[in-house]
Parts: C-alpha cells; structure tokens; sequence
C-alpha cells in the first residue's frame, strides 16, 4: 500500500521566515484538526494564513487523492526565505544618512499524510 501525500504551497508570504517557523513549530506532527484548532487561537498575524494554507492542504488530500480528512496529521511543515530583490526600503537616519531595512518574505511548504 502506497502512502498518499498531500502538499499546499504558500509563496510570497510577506512575513520574516522566523515568525512563521513560531507558528509552524506548534502544528508540526499534530492532527489535522488539532492543529487548525491551534492556529485559530494562536495570537500571531501569521497563523489566519497558515490556517488557510492547511485548510487547502485538506481540501487537496480529500479532492485530489482520496484521502480521509478524519485521519489526516501535518506529515512535514517549514518555511524557507523568499526573495529579497524587491523589498528594500530606507530608513532615514540622524545627520542625513539612511539605513537600509529588508522587508523579508516567506514560502512555506505544507505536507499532509494519512494515519493508518
């Protein structure tokens, strides 16, 4: 018997990764619907869209493959840094100088397995 796995992508978050790796440290390897219960009474910004990013993730495994959502656990979750050509800004410092802030994004990768 193979084992179904179901992947939801989320890219171009526009949050730091290490905010997102808080929240996604709480769901990692809990049920399905634990974890969207933890991520509707997390008081973080980032988790209304991990919630959703999880919410596609059952959808996929339900439509897709087949799967029972009942049965379904956060296999895999992690973020990795998106790209930061496009988000630099200038902060504007004491005696005409200017520092350079980067504003970071995120993409993170979702995986759902089936228990057996």
């Amino acid at each position: 018997m193979e084992n179904k796995v179901s992947k939801a992508y989320l890219k171009q978050l526009r949050v730091s990764p290490r905010k997102v790796g808080i929240v996604l440290d709480e769901i990692r390897g809990k049920d399905a619907a634990v974890a969207m219960a933890i991520l509707k009474n997390t008081n973080k910004l980032v988790a209304t869209d991990i919630a959703k990013l999880l919410k596609s993730a059952m959808a996929n495994a339900e439509h897709n493959f087949g799967m029972d959502v009942e049965k379904l656990y956060v296999a895999e979750c992690y973020v990795t840094p998106g790209i930061l050509k496009n988000m630099k800004r200038v902060q504007p410092r004491a005696q005409g100088r200017a520092f350079r802030i980067i504003k970071r994004t995120s993409h993170v990768n979702l995986t759902l397995k089936e228990r057996d």
